[in-house]
């Protein structure tokens, strides 16, 4: 059974297809990258199936259930989560604060307990604490839990992203470009932060142009081109697709 599938998905801005007819589905405990040519349409696709847009046509169904004009915070609830591509980060709070403020639809929200600090109140944020500090350990973070958000270095600020977007406890976690601006390093770090998460049975759909991550920790590759799928497949299959590398590097080459 799939975890999500994407059927005759389209959407226009102003009579120009950002994405048409995509169709495919994403198997729950893999890793899925979408790539494809600057102006392919990937994060326009990922702002279709996290809420952000509505589509022009077609069907987006996760865990069965159609989810197409559902809003943001609706499908959060249902356990997807997402990353951006240009750094969301609350810069007026520490690391750990940000955590989990990603926590919040699992804390209770009443206005009298909070108001009176009762003891389940106390003991759920205790307890959120606890559970966003090993979300932080776990994506190596562990030096900046008491840390002031604006003054950890960029590639600790992608990686506090992530820990933030698990600590919504996700089914399907989307990743927008999380090695964008990294060097190799920390690349590679991102690499490990990706299988752990898959490693724990979270399935990984992620947009990326650093082709090296995309061909290790893929499990299945989606290519797209002007919005259209262009090929589908195993890295290995991607990789020696002449479509792709003629979309990539240009048919003489």
């Amino acid at each position: 059974m799939s975890l999500l599938k994407v059927e005759g998905l389209s959407k226009e801005f102003g009579g120009i297809h950002a994405v048409e007819d995509l169709s495919f589905t994403i198997n729950p405990g893999t890793i899925h990258s979408i790539i494809g040519p600057n102006g392919a349409g990937k994060t326009t696709l990922f702002n279709l199936i996290t809420g952000i847009y509505t589509p022009s046509a077609g069907r987006l169904l996760f865990d069965d259930g159609d989810i197409a004009g559902k809003r943001p915070y609706e499908l959060a609830a249902l356990g997807m989560s997402r990353t951006f591509q240009n750094l969301q980060i609350f810069f007026n709070m520490t690391a750990l604060e940000n955590v989990m403020v990603g926590h919040h639809l699992h804390l209770s929200r009443g206005f009298l307990p909070a108001l009176l600090r009762l003891p389940a109140m106390v003991r759920g944020d205790r307890a959120c604490r606890v559970h966003c500090v090993e979300l932080m350990k776990s994506v190596g973070l562990a030096r900046y839990i008491d840390a002031d958000a604006s003054s950890m270095p960029y590639g600790a600020l992608k990686r506090l992203e992530i820990a933030r977007a698990l600590a919504a406890k996700p089914k399907l976690l989307l990743l927008d470009e999380p090695a964008a601006g990294l060097n190799a390093t920390e690349s590679r770090e991102i690499d490990e932060v990706i299988k752990n998460v898959a490693a724990t049975g979270v399935t990984v759909v992620l947009v990326e142009h650093d082709m090296k991550m995309v061909m290790e920790v893929s499990d299945h590759i989606l290519v797209l081109n002007y919005g259209r799928k262009l090929a589908e497949g195993s890295p290995a299959e991607v990789r020696a697709n002449p479509e792709v590398i003629a979309a990539y590097l240009g048919a003489q080459a």
